[in-house]
């Protein structure tokens, strides 16, 4: 019996390795080619809106939402919801939509 689990987990850890190997090479969903991340898109709108001094210096990053072509635009982009520091419950807040693909501004505007 014993003789019996010891093979099968050595099958289980052959499997699992060749999985491993098979997809090391695949895409990850959440990390796309063809686009910047995320975070980068945040960084990259909160330059945009501190660089815009007065009222703006103190905005941060509230959420972060990706917009496939045709959904808010002809091509795909971020869309950055950015508010004051204390937060304002978006009275003082910004939009800036980027360039998926490299993250040039798009817009800057209020939310709709």
């Amino acid at each position: 019996m014993k003789r019996r689990y010891s093979v099968v987990y050595a099958l289980w850890i052959a499997i699992c390795a060749v999985l491993f190997l098979a997809l090391s090479r695949a895409e990850d969903p959440a990390r796309r080619s063809g686009r910047i991340l995320n975070d980068d898109a945040g960084e990259v709108a909160t330059r945009v809106v501190r660089a815009r001094g007065g009222d703006y210096r103190g905005f941060e990053v509230v959420h972060i939402a990706y917009a496939s072509r045709g959904e808010a635009g002809p091509e795909p982009r971020w869309i950055v919801l950015l508010d004051g520091v204390p937060h304002t419950a978006l009275q003082k807040a910004i939009v800036v939509e980027l360039r998926a693909s490299d993250g040039a501004v798009l817009r800057v505007r209020k939310p709709e």
